[in-house]
């Protein structure tokens, strides 16, 4: 499987941020394998903005479009987030038929009943367990430690793989002396939080998609986003409340990318699929 070609679409750092300069085409031949060696999947996503007040656009569609991949290979799965992002994520996932979501604001009342945990653009305590943004701000104060989520699950046997695009987000763990050498100025905010398989990308969105696009070549049939898909899933997110991360405004737009673009990479995965066979 030309896993190079998927890479080159999603991980190209077209965003100038370095660390989707460190993927790797074995990342995503390994998180396939996960993927499909799963049957309990729970998926956690979304981003505070502090200054805004609200979730971001980047990582809920990701997540749903993912989880809908992965239920309809057969896998049971579930999205969580934290209350303050709970009604944009139900209202993405909801949009376009997406997996059930649930809410939880404390990470040790949830069971272990999955067997494989995914980060999608999700907040990681750094090594002085503070969070932080894209700007090097603390935001510890709006974040809901659902990363606390990985050690434990490690610890008992259940994988779990990360999706970022700047290295603060849960899982970056996995990379984390790379990305101090590439990021020398960024070194307190990176994420300690660890992962089995972390997947750097330009953005996480786009992480989800790949992902999605990679079940549907091993399935042989396409589950992963369809055309108008992220129009539909923006305007329901937009219409919870959530805005675009970098500019803090309620736009079509995931991380500053207007939506022309983000359907140019949409239609990019969905003809790495078509060319796999």
């Amino acid at each position: 499987m030309n896993t190079a070609g998927l890479q080159a679409v999603v991980a190209s750092d077209a965003q100038g941020r370095g660390a989707s300069s460190l993927c790797r085409p074995e990342f995503w031949e390994e998180a396939l394998r996960l993927l499909t060696e799963a049957s309990r999947v729970l998926i956690v996503t979304g981003f505070y903005i502090r200054r805004a007040g609200a979730p971001e656009t980047d990582g809920p569609p990701g997540a749903v479009i993912l989880g809908r991949a992965l239920a309809g290979a057969g896998k049971r799965v579930v999205l969580l987030t934290d209350r303050r992002n709970y009604e944009c994520l139900r209202a993405c996932s909801r949009s376009v038929g997406g997996p059930p979501v649930a809410r939880v604001d404390d990470p040790w009342k949830i069971s272990m009943w999955m067997d494989l945990l995914i980060f999608i653009e999700r907040p990681g305590r750094a090594a002085d367990g503070r969070y932080y943004n894209m700007k090097g701000e603390d935001i510890g104060d709006v974040v809901i430690p659902l990363d606390d989520l990985a050690e434990p699950a490690e610890g008992r046997g259940v994988p779990v793989l990360s999706i970022g695009d700047g290295g603060n987000e849960a899982g970056m763990g996995a990379l984390y002396d790379s990305l101090l050498q590439i990021l020398p100025g960024y070194a307190r905010c990176i994420s300690r939080v660890p992962s089995r398989v972390c997947l750097p990308v330009d953005v996480s969105n786009w992480g989800g998609y790949a992902l999605a696009a990679l079940l549907s070549s091993h399935y042989r049939r396409w589950l992963g986003a369809c055309e108008n898909e992220e129009a539909t899933m923006l305007r329901a997110l937009l219409d919870a409340g959530a805005v675009d991360g970098i500019s803090g405004v309620a736009d079509m737009s995931v991380d500053g990318i207007s939506l022309v673009d983000l359907d140019r990479i949409s239609l990019a995965i969905r003809n790495w699929y078509l060319g796999s066979f």
